[in-house]
């Protein structure tokens, strides 16, 4: 067991998220309108490291997880607490804990607008919104470029984009990127035999989710995100983004997908994001918790 604290009429301990039952896990994010599926659960707590509350008995009240992503900067995700411990403390509680475990890491993490206030009094900086674009496919995919090829790109092969992600990314998230293509399908941008860029294509909470979608223009992310439309006509897809305005965006639009949702990225340490002119850019997040 870990540290304690007593929360209303709870006493909490930390345990590690791995000793956790998943049925319980899913039954906390179910509390809170949180889409996550058992898989889902069992993909994030496989890839990445976590903590979770529980009282005497064994029933769990949050959670808070993070994913170290090269040497010095990790991402925070899964911060939840239960509704009967909500605005009491335990989410500082817990993210005290996973500031001191990350304690020589860069942080960043994607805050709903009611924890934004806790983030802030933690030394977090707000950088810029993200949306969730939600929606049924629909509409004619965008035509090709005749200067481009896009193709899937195998699992084994998956060395050939990661040059082009640490450049839009700014840390190297190799491992990560790695489990994701051993449930995603990748499409890949080649233009004059160089990759620039790629999009991953895996279920998520009930839908299919396209990121990271990785680009050097809004022309070129719209080209990997059509690849991906062109499979998912008529089913329910999710592309969360940076992106406020512009023909991506616009483009998503066209196709069904609506923005239903926003939240905030914020970092604690160096600044995460960093976009330069020309350069490839995160166009579609890999998950509010991967960024």
């Amino acid at each position: 067991m870990g540290k304690s604290v007593r929360v209303k009429s709870f006493e909490l301990v930390t345990r590690d998220i791995s000793d956790v039952d998943l049925n319980l896990l899913h039954g906390l994010s179910t509390a809170v309108g949180w889409p996550h599926r058992l898989a889902d659960w069992d993909f994030l707590r496989n890839i990445g490291h976590g903590i979770v509350a529980v009282d005497g008995i064994g029933r769990v009240f949050g959670s808070a997880m993070w994913f170290p992503q090269g040497e010095d900067f990790a991402t925070i995700g899964l911060v939840i607490t239960s509704p009967r411990t909500q605005a009491q403390g335990a989410g500082r509680w817990l993210m005290d804990q996973v500031i001191e475990r990350c304690a020589c890491r860069n942080l960043s993490l994607n805050s709903t607008k009611a924890a934004f206030q806790l983030y802030l009094s933690l030394g977090f900086t707000h950088e810029a919104t993200t949306f969730l674009h939600r929606g049924i496919v629909s509409g004619l995919p965008f035509p090709p470029s005749p200067d481009a090829a896009l193709c899937e790109l195998p699992a084994d092969q998956l060395a050939e984009v990661m040059a082009c992600d640490m450049r839009a990314f700014g840390y190297d998230r190799s491992r990560v990127l790695a489990l994701l293509s051993e449930i995603a399908v990748t499409c890949v941008l080649r233009r004059n035999d160089k990759v620039v860029g790629y999009a991953m294509r895996r279920p998520f909470g009930g839908l299919h989710v396209i990121g990271p979608i990785v680009a050097d223009s809004d022309e070129d992310a719209i080209q990997l995100a059509s690849w991906h439309f062109q499979a998912l006509q008529g089913q329910a897809a999710r592309i969360d983004t940076r992106e406020a305005t512009g023909p991506f965006t616009e483009f998503l639009a066209q196709c069904g997908l609506s923005v239903e949702q926003t939240a905030l990225t914020m970092s604690k340490g160096r600044r995460f994001l960093n976009r330069i002119a020309a350069e490839p850019w995160v166009y579609g997040l890999a998950g509010h918790a991967l960024s």
